[in-house]
């Protein structure tokens, strides 16, 4: 498992100023797993990250921030589901980034980020992110170019702020191809238990499929950086998609090597009544 990992890693980080045309990037691949396969190794990892969130926890030396980031319906949701259930709620907190609040609009597009923040011990999934205001900002033209272009650089300082004070940062790209998401969206059109989820504006965000592409291309190839790496997972395949987000995180968290602290001052023996 350990070579699949650290070849997974490899092979779906994007190296800083790394360009890439997603449109050429296949959403199917599986990098030669197979489906069995990756069940039985999605279990395993599931319990090492369990064993590595407690000893996070447990040393507040550490601090974890997981984005995610897709177009609708490329799978945010379904990775929380499947992959961070293995962390203790008590230390991990999900927050989801939608249209900001007028109080939020009102403040700096990082505003809010940082408040969001993990702290020691601490991790912390984004359902959407920061990165919001360089792609729906820019697809909708919310803001004018020479306002959101500068936020790259913006972004790099603050995920650089966040990597020198402890904390270890994760952003994965979960890409999906236009046939795969008419399926996703179809489905969720068919399925009662599922329809709640269908929105109309699904399909006029659909329309701007090439512009977000462009966005992405330019966060993903302006913002991986050593401190903060991109991954493009293909998530076309749900159970790869498990897979690589677990394999990934477990292959950076292990290489912080936490631990329990050490107690010393504690007697060996007391009277319990």
């Amino acid at each position: 498992m350990a070579d699949r990992t650290v070849k997974l890693e490899s092979a779906l980080r994007v190296r800083p100023g790394e360009r890439l045309r997603l449109a050429d990037v296949s959403a199917d691949d599986t990098h030669g797993h197979d489906k069995g396969d990756a069940n039985r190794i999605v279990a395993g990892d599931l319990e090492r990250l369990d064993d590595l969130q407690e000893r996070i926890w447990a040393e507040r030396r550490h601090a974890v921030l997981i984005v995610l980031q897709g177009i609708d319906t490329s799978g945010k949701d379904g990775t929380i589901r499947h992959v961070m259930q293995a962390f203790n709620p008590r230390g991990c907190r999900v927050t989801a980034f939608g249209v900001p609040t007028p109080v939020e609009a009102a403040h700096d597009h990082l505003w809010r980020i940082h408040a969001a923040a993990p702290g020691l011990g601490e991790i912390a999934i984004f359902n959407r992110s920061h990165y919001e205001s360089v792609l729906v900002v820019r697809v909708h033209e919310l803001v004018p170019e020479a306002q959101w272009s500068k936020r790259y650089d913006q972004i790099n300082d603050f995920e650089r702020e966040l990597a020198a004070e402890g904390a270890t940062i994760l952003k994965f790209f979960l890409h999906i191809d236009r046939d795969e998401q008419r399926r996703r969206l179809q489905d969720r059109l068919d399925d009662p238990t599922k329809r709640w989820k269908f929105e109309l504006g699904d399909i006029a965000e659909r329309k701007r499929w090439d512009d977000y592409l462009a966005a992405y291309e330019d966060a993903l190839a302006r913002c991986s950086t050593d401190a903060a790496p991109w991954y493009l997972v293909p998530a076309n395949h749900k159970w790869f998609r498990n897979l690589a987000v677990g394999s990934i995180l477990v292959d950076r968290l292990d290489a912080l090597k936490p631990r329990y602290p050490e107690v010393t001052d504690l007697p060996k023996r007391i009277d319990l009544g």
